[in-house]
């Protein structure tokens, strides 16, 4: 909210001295320096952003909170007796002390880490904040449109306010219905009869009966839909089981979900996010989506790990250093098949060390390399075919793992994109470098390894998000690192 001006209205001041008078402790540190003006009133009575936030509360079930830490009845006689008051600064002024009070702790709350999720932090900067009521207060006054930023929650991640919105709609659709199990060797269609299509209809809330007609298609085909399924109205063996899991086994998935989300920043942070579960990235700044793009993430034997770090630089015309394993599993066969390194487009070196040397060909044991007694570092050089495409952008970590351009674009049409060695492979790489840096990035020559800084480093979150905003609903995706304990 904005900060007073002169000649603004002079019951604002009367609050702010109200205030003054009544507001102590942590939330003193944000009211002080803002002349003690109130942050929850408009004129004389409280603004919007004052019902938004009693409805956050009154929800913060769906967060994993309970709403009474809050206070909402105390909260919501405080708005009742202010804005029935005709103005009434002493009761304006407690109103708004309360409300910045509760919205402070739910704030604080919300982003709080759950134990059962862990995100490996490589960098001080993207490490959890315990945030003091003032800094969290402060970042909410100066948002562009205050009663926009308690509505919408943009202090958590877009996923985050999705994914709990997909919960709240996704329990009073599907979560009421009677437990009825389907048999799971029986492929139910509209216009068949018998017992199976009678316990679907139970199973989907619809009246007694035995035929699978127009009311109960569209109702299989909603069921489809809102769990991510092929929406045809055909009961087959998918939609049995998904049938057969129940509501509780859905509402835990979307529980651990939004703990996953509940790590990511909300959109006011320029971030970079990636979602290994779906093979997709998404870039953020200024409190909106600057775009998205495809990517191919990590196989489930070397899978793309949950971290955050902080991408500060580029390299373009990259090396390939070649994991060990395959150096011994692919290439080594085919040097002893009488393949040649040089013409393959890879050097072998003499350590992982800096000042490394290139080996030659004939000085390498490729049979002992191909039988795993001697490991050997060897990198593709840059090129058309390099691995690395042209640029791969950097956040320096201990496993190897980038984002970076790929020659491969086959693997990036299928549906379905997990094929790196834990890496994550760029549909679009010269766009997100032209976000990261605000210029298309090109080499100064043909020099190999040449290094951009990036100016003002940015996050980058690599998460595993199973459940997922979906069109209206949510869409559940195949759990393809065996992450969700069931």
């Amino acid at each position: 909210m904005a900060q007073p001006v002169a000649g603004q209205d002079a019951a604002q001041s009367t609050i702010g001295a109200e205030i003054r008078a009544s507001a102590g402790g942590k939330l003193r540190d944000f009211y002080g320096p803002r002349g003690y003006w109130p942050l929850w009133v408009d004129g004389n009575r409280l603004g919007a952003q004052a019902d938004a936030l009693l409805a956050l509360v009154r929800t913060a079930r769906l967060d994993g909170l309970n709403p009474k830490d809050y206070d909402p009845r105390g909260l919501e006689r405080a708005m009742e007796d202010a804005n029935g008051s005709h103005g009434d600064p002493r009761l304006l002024a407690r109103a708004d002390i309360a409300l910045s009070k509760a919205f402070a702790e739910l704030v604080k709350d919300m982003r709080r880490p759950s134990r059962r999720v862990k995100m490996r932090y490589l960098d001080p900067e993207v490490e959890p904040k315990d945030e003091e009521p003032a800094d969290i207060l402060r970042a909410a006054a100066v948002a562009s449109s205050f009663p926009d930023y308690v509505a919408n929650a943009e202090w958590m991640s877009p996923f985050y306010m999705k994914l709990r919105a997909a919960r709240a709609s996704f329990a009073k659709r599907w979560g009421g219905l009677p437990a009825v199990a389907i048999p799971a060797d029986v492929k139910l269609r509209p216009g068949g009869k018998g017992q199976g299509v009678s316990m679907l209809r139970r199973r989907l809330g619809l009246p007694d009966g035995s035929s699978y007609d127009k009311a109960l298609a569209a109702k299989v085909r909603a069921f489809q839909a809102d769990h991510g399924l092929k929406a045809d109205g055909v009961a087959g063996a998918q939609t049995i089981e998904a049938l057969n899991r129940g509501p509780d086994w859905y509402d835990r998935k979307l529980a651990l979900n939004l703990d996953r989300a509940r790590l990511l920043p909300g959109p006011w942070v320029r971030h970079v996010v990636v979602d290994a579960a779906s093979a997709r990235l998404w870039y953020y700044s200024k409190g909106r989506q600057d775009g998205t793009m495809k990517v191919v993430a990590g196989a489930k034997e070397s899978q793309t790990p949950m971290m955050a770090g902080m991408v500060r630089y580029a390299t373009l015309n990259p090396y390939w250093n070649v994991p060990s394993d395959l150096v011994e599993r692919k290439l080594a066969p085919r040097i002893l098949d009488g393949a040649s390194l040089s013409r393959l487009n890879y050097e072998a070196l003499t350590d992982w060390s800096a000042n490394a040397r290139p080996l030659s060909q004939s000085e390498i044991d490729w049979q002992a390399v191909a039988d795993g007694r001697q490991q050997l570092r060897v990198r593709q050089l840059p090129g058309g075919s390099n691995a690395m495409g042209k640029v791969k952008f950097m956040f320096p970590n201990d496993l190897g793992i980038y984002l970076h351009d790929t020659p491969s674009r086959d693997l990036l049409a299928k549906p379905a994109r997990h094929f790196s060695n834990g890496c994550v492979r760029l549909e679009d790489a010269q766009r997100l470098g032209r976000w990261f840096f605000g210029k298309p990035l090109k080499p100064e020559s043909d020099e190999p390894e040449q290094h951009v800084p990036l100016p003002q480093p940015v996050p980058v979150y690599l998460t595993y998000l199973t459940a997922a905003p979906g069109g209206d609903g949510v869409q559940f995706l195949p759990d393809v690192y065996d992450r969700d304990g069931g």
